[in-house]
């Protein structure tokens, strides 16, 4: 499995649908493993969630700053 490419993948999920990013943010680990449908071991969705949250938060960081450098 690409990890980067499923974290690509899921994060483009979760950023188009409201219902699934609040389902992710309440319960990531339940969410993801029912967005690839494969039950994984801890260590490997653990690692999953965390790659996602670390990629919406640098998306979030990223919009922010566009937003930022149109008022300039």
């Amino acid at each position: 499995m690409d990890i980067q490419a499923k974290i690509e993948e899921i994060v483009s999920k979760i950023k188009a649908d409201p219902a699934i990013a609040a389902q992710f943010s309440k319960e990531p680990v339940k969410t993801l493993e029912g967005l690839i449908g494969i039950n994984l071991p801890d260590d490997q969705i653990n690692a999953l969630v965390n790659g996602i949250k670390a990629k919406l938060t640098l998306d979030q960081a990223g919009d922010m700053l566009g937003n930022l450098k149109k008022l300039f």
